[in-house]
C-alpha cells in the first residue's frame, strides 16, 4: 500500500443485505439516473401505519414507494439497489433528480441523498498505553463474548493474529453469517462473521473472484487486528520493530463488514453495513471511513452510528487525514467518538553512510538489508539526459530525465520529493536518497533502499558527490529510537467542525503513526504491483489506524461495565484522557481531550451520560423538525420539540468536553455551559473542582463541590466562561475543568475559539 493509501484509513464492513441488483443502466448511463440514499428513519413497530415490520413487507413498501415515484413497476424494480430494514428504513435506488426531488416530498422520507464515494481514513502502541498483555485487571470470559464489528476494506483470515485456539464457539447473542468467496472458505470462533457490500455491482462469487469478503488492500486486516488479534509474539516487519503484536481486547471476536473497494467506500454500502451490523448483535462498532462533514440526516456514517447508539452499540471512527490545516475534522456526529491520531515513543530511523565515514539520519521504512558495505553513489543532475529538458527536472529525478546507464548499479540523490524510488527501480538504480525541508513524522515503505533526509543534508551529499572522484555510500535497515511523546500527528485533521461548532471535535486521541499489526498476503507492502514483498504483518499510519485503538479500548471498558451506555463510555475514555505532552498550536482543537488511557478509564469516579431524550433536545436546538426527528426515533409515539425540555446552554448537550465558537472575532467572550455528570465510584464522595485557565477567560463552576451520597446518584453543575475579545493574533484559548475526590480526576477540555477566513 502506497503512502497515500496508509494515510487514507478505513475500517470493513462485507455482507450481502436485502438487496435487488439493478440491471441494465451503469451509474453513468446515459439515461442520468444515479444512486440515491432514501432514508426514512427507523424501523417501524408491528401495527404502525407505515410499512410493517417484517423484511419481505418492508422490501414491498419500498417497492411501491419507488414505483409511485418512478411510474412504472418494472423499470423501479430494475432500479432499486438495496433494502434497508433490518435495523433501520429505507432504500437505495438509481432515479431521475425529478424522482429523487418526487420522494424526498413524500411524508414517509426523511432525507433523500445521493450516493458518494468515502476514502479509506501494534507491537509497541497497548504497552505505551498502559494497557500490558498480561494485566491481571481484565474480564477475559466477558471480553471473549464481545463482538466487534469493522467497516473496512475486508480480513485475512489466515493471520497468525486471527487463530482461534482455545475459543469456544460464537456468543449466543450472535446473529450474523459468514459470507464465502475467492480466496475466503469461512470464519472460525475468533471471527465470526464477515459480509462484503458491492451495492449494484454485486457479481457472482464464481465470475472474477472480485465478491468475496477477503481484504486484497490490507487496511481491513491491520485495524481488525489492532482491535482485537491475539498475541503474536516475535512480530515484526522484516526485523523491524520487533515485539508482540496484539489487539486491546485479544479475547473478543471480530465480524467484518466489507464496503470498500480499491480504497473507496460507498455510503449505501456503509448503511448496508450498519444495517446488517446492529441486527447480527455486534457490540461495538469500528469505521476508519469519511469525507467532507455533511448534515447529519444526509451522512451515512452519522445515520449508520445514531440507529447503533439508540441500541446501545458505541461507534468509534476516524477523523480524518487533511492535517496540519484546520477545520479539517470529519466524522463529527456528537453520538459517535472522533479519532485523532497520535505519535509513539518509538520512532523510525534510516540512517545513510557515505564513503568519507559520514552519516545522515533520514526517514523511511526500509526493510532491505544491504548486500555489500558500500555502493556507487550518484545525483539526479549527473545522471540527467542529454535532452533531460525536456521531460522534467533531472535533479529531481523526473521521468524520462535520467541516463540508464548513469542509474544503473547506483544509489541516486533525488531533490524533493514524489516517490522517486519508483524511477529510480524501474532503471535498475540500487537505492535513492529523497529531499525534505521537513521530515514527515510517519514513515513511507519504498520499493528499493532509499529514504528521506532534510534538504540542508541533502546539500551535503551534493557535495560529497560534486567533489568525490568515486562517490560511495549505503542506505542502513531502518531502526527504531525512542522519542519524547505523545505529540499530534502532522496528518491528523484538526477542528474546529463546521456542523456543531459548539461541540469539541475531535473527541479525543490514540497512536496511529507506524502502527504494526497484521496484514494481508494478497497485496503487496506497499501495494505497488513491482512491489514483490508480502508479509504476514506491516507498518501503516493515518487516524486509521488511531480509531481501532480507542474501539479497543471502549471495549475493554464495557467488559467492566456491560450497562453503561455508549456515551457513558465515551465520558469515561475523555475524562481519563491524558492532555498531549507535546502540543500543537491548535491543541485541543487537535487532540480533543487527549490521548487515552485504558486502564483507567475502568474507573473515572464520574460521568457525564446522555439519553435519547437529550440528543432529541439537542436535535431540536440545531434546528432538526419534529416530523424528520419522529421518524429518527421511530416507534407509536409521536415527538415533538415543544415536549421536550429545551436544550440548555451554549452547547445544549451534556458532554464531556465543553467549546465556543466566537463568530465576530470583535465579540466579548460569553457561554454558558450546563453539565449533569453520574457517580460510578463506590461509597461517598466529594468532589471539589479546580479550574486552569490561561489569562483572557474567567471561568466560574456552580457549585464548585459536589457531593455524592450513594452510586449512580447524579448531581448537576454550570460553567460560566467569561472574557475580553481576543487579542492580535489569538485565536485560541483552552483551560481545564478538573473534578477530584482525591481518588480520581475528572478532566474536561474547555476551549474557546473565533472565527477566521480562509
Amino acid at each position: 500500500m502506497g503512502m497515500l493509501q496508509c494515510l487514507v484509513l478505513v475500517l470493513v464492513f462485507s455482507t450481502c443485505v436485502v438487496a435487488t441488483s439493478a440491471q441494465g443502466t451503469n451509474e453513468d448511463g446515459s439515461d442520468g439516473r444515479k444512486p440515491y440514499i432514501v432514508y426514512m428513519g427507523e424501523v417501524p413497530e408491528p401495527g404502525s401505519s407505515t410499512l410493517a415490520m417484517t423484511t419481505t413487507t418492508t422490501t414491498t413498501g419500498h417497492n411501491n414507494l419507488l414505483t409511485t415515484a418512478i411510474g412504472d413497476a418494472d423499470l423501479a424494480r430494475e432500479s432499486k439497489i438495496y433494502s434497508y430494514g433490518r435495523s433501520f428504513n429505507g432504500f437505495v435506488a438509481r432515479l431521475l433528480p425529478h424522482e429523487a426531488k418526487k420522494l424526498s416530498d413524500d411524508d414517509r422520507v426523511v432525507s433523500v441523498f445521493p450516493n458518494t464515494k468515502l476514502k479509506l481514513h501494534t507491537t509497541r502502541s497497548w504497552d505505551f498505553l498502559g494497557l500490558p498483555e498480561n494485566t491481571k485487571k481484565r474480564n477475559s470470559r466477558i471480553e471473549s463474548n464481545i463482538i466487534v464489528g469493522v467497516l473496512d476494506t475486508g480480513i485475512w483470515p489466515a493471520c497468525p493474529s486471527f487463530n482461534d485456539s482455545g475459543y469456544g464457539p460464537p456468543p449466543a447473542k450472535w446473529k450474523g453469517k459468514c459470507m464465502k468467496g475467492h480466496n475466503f472458505t469461512g470464519c472460525n470462533n475468533k471471527i465470526i462473521g464477515a459480509k462484503y457490500f458491492m451495492g449494484d455491482k454485486m457479481p457472482d462469487p464464481s465470475d472474477d473472484g472480485s465478491a468475496s469478503p477477503v481484504d486484497d488492500d490490507g487496511h481491513g486486516t491491520h485495524t481488525a487486528s489492532t482491535v482485537a488479534g491475539v498475541p503474536v509474539h516475535g512480530a515484526s516487519l522484516y526485523g523491524i520493530a520487533k515485539g508482540t503484536a496484539r489487539g486491546g481486547v485479544s479475547s473478543s471476536r471480530i465480524a467484518v463488514y466489507k464496503v470498500c473497494w480499491n480504497a473507496y467506500c460507498g455510503d449505501m454500502d456503509i448503511l448496508a453495513a450498519f444495517d446488517e451490523a446492529i441486527a447480527d448483535g455486534v457490540d461495538l462498532i469500528s469505521i476508519s471511513i469519511g469525507g467532507p462533514s455533511r448534515n447529519f440526516l444526509t451522512d451515512a456514517i452519522a445515520l449508520g452510528s445514531f440507529h447503533a447508539m439508540k441500541r446501545g452499540i458505541l461507534v468509534s471512527a476516524s477523523a480524518g487525514n487533511n492535517g496540519p490545516y484546520t477545520s479539517t475534522v470529519q466524522n463529527v456526529a456528537p453520538w459517535l467518538i472522533t479519532v485523532a491520531a497520535t505519535g509513539l515513543d518509538r520512532q523510525l530511523k534510516t540512517v545513510v553512510k557515505l564513503g568519507n565515514g559520514k552519516k545522515v539520519s533520514g526517514n523511511s521504512i526500509n526493510t532491505f538489508t544491504p548486500k555489500k558495505q558500500m555502493y556507487p553513489l550518484t545525483s539526479g543532475a549527473r545522471a540527467a539526459n542529454v535532452t533531460s529538458d525536456i521531460y522534467g527536472n533531472a535533479s529531481a529525478c523526473d521521468t524520462w530525465t535520467l541516463n540508464p546507464q548513469k542509474v544503473k548499479g547506483r544509489i541516486v540523490l533525488c531533490k524533493g520529493q514524489s516517490n522517486q524510488d519508483s524511477t529510480i527501480k524501474d532503471l535498475k538504480g540500487t537505492g535513492t536518497i529523497m529531499t525534505q525541508y521537513e521530515v514527515n513524522d510517519f514513515g513511507y515503505t519504498p520499493l528499493i533502499p532509499a529514504t528521506y533526509v532534510l534538504v540542508k543534508d541533502g546539500l551535503k551529499i551534493e557535495q560529497y558527490i560534486n567533489t568525490t572522484k568515486n562517490p560511495t555510500a549505503v542506505i542502513q535497515r531502518t531502526r527504531t529510537v525512542y522519542v519524547d511523546a505523545p505529540f499530534i500527528a502532522s496528518f491528523s485533521s484538526r477542528g474546529p467542525q463546521h456542523i456543531n461548532p459548539n461541540i469539541l471535535k475531535p473527541d479525543l486521541a490514540a497512536p496511529g503513526i507506524n502502527i504494526l499489526a497484521a496484514y494481508s498476503k494478497l497485496p503487496s507492502l506497499t501495494g505497488d504491483l513491482a512491489d514483490s514483498r508480502h508479509y504476514m504483518f506491516n507498518m501503516m499510519s493515518g487516524t486509521s489506524m488511531a480509531c481501532p485503538h480507542v474501539t479497543a479500548a471502549a471495549a475493554y471498558v464495557k467488559s467492566f461495565h456491560q450497562d453503561w451506555s455508549p456515551a457513558a463510555i465515551k465520558s469515561a475514555l475523555m475524562t481519563t484522557a491524558t492532555p498531549l505532552k507535546i502540543k500543537p498550536l491548535e491543541a485541543e482543537l487537535a487532540s480533543g481531550a487527549g490521548q487515552i488511557q485504558p486502564m483507567k478509564a475502568v474507573h473515572p469516579g464520574l460521568v457525564y451520560d446522555i439519553s435519547m431524550n437529550d440528543y432529541i433536545s439537542f436535535l431540536c436546538k440545531e434546528g432538526y423538525n419534529s416530523t424528520d426527528i419522529r421518524k429518527l426515533i421511530g416507534g407509536k409515539k409521536k415527538y415533538n420539540c415543544s415536549d421536550f425540555k429545551p436544550a440548555l446552554g451554549t452547547d445544549g448537550l451534556n458532554y464531556p468536553s465543553m467549546s465556543y465558537l466566537l463568530l465576530n472575532s470583535t465579540s466579548r467572550i460569553s457561554a454558558v455551559f450546563h453539565r449533569s455528570v453520574k457517580h460510578v465510584g463506590y461509597g461517598n464522595s466529594v468532589y471539589r473542582a479546580k479550574v486552569t485557565s490561561p489569562k483572557g477567560l474567567s471561568i466560574r463552576v456552580t457549585p464548585s463541590t459536589l457531593t455524592f451520597m450513594k452510586k449512580h446518584q447524579t448531581r448537576s453543575f454550570t460553567v460560566v466562561v467569561k472574557g475580553a475579545p481576543m487579542k492580535g493574533t489569538t485565536q485560541i484559548l483552552a483551560a481545564l475543568l478538573e473534578w477530584d475526590d482525591n481518588r480520581h480526576k475528572v478532566r474536561s477540555p474547555i476551549v474557546v475559539y473565533r472565527h477566521t477566513t480562509s
